[in-house]
């Protein structure tokens, strides 16, 4: 069983960044990030496949940066830019099989990080 801990979540003003970690138990071939705001559906935002392939969603293209450290079993998102409806909780999740954009593709999550953008 894979485990996965996000960490770097806050509350920031708009305009600000915040970098999002993800600690996993073991190497795992697929990660991603996903985020859900209260009464909204969960949002895929960004993958990063075994050979480095990335995937973002257009929401926040160019504003956020997917990465992953191997040796440190660590996934990363850099946000930047941020604005009041990037407010969510984020989740990491992750799977061994190709990646995809759905959240019922990844088997492991975490339990969360919040980020707040407000004023």
């Amino acid at each position: 069983q894979v485990q996965l801990v996000e960490s770097g979540g806050g509350s920031v003003q708009p305009g600000g960044s915040l970098r999002l970690s993800c600690a996993a138990s073991e190497y795992i071939s697929c990660m991603a990030w996903f985020r859900q705001a209260p009464g909204k559906e969960r949002e895929f935002l960004s993958s990063i496949n075994s050979r480095d392939i990335k995937t973002i969603a257009a929401p926040v293209k160019g504003r956020f940066t997917i990465s992953r450290d191997n040796a440190k079993k660590t996934l990363y998102l850099q946000m930047n830019s941020l604005k009041s409806e990037d407010t969510a909780m984020y989740y990491c999740a992750a799977d061994r099989s190709r990646c995809s954009t759905s959240g019922t593709a990844f088997n492991y999550w975490g339990q969360g990080t919040q980020v707040t953008v407000s004023s």
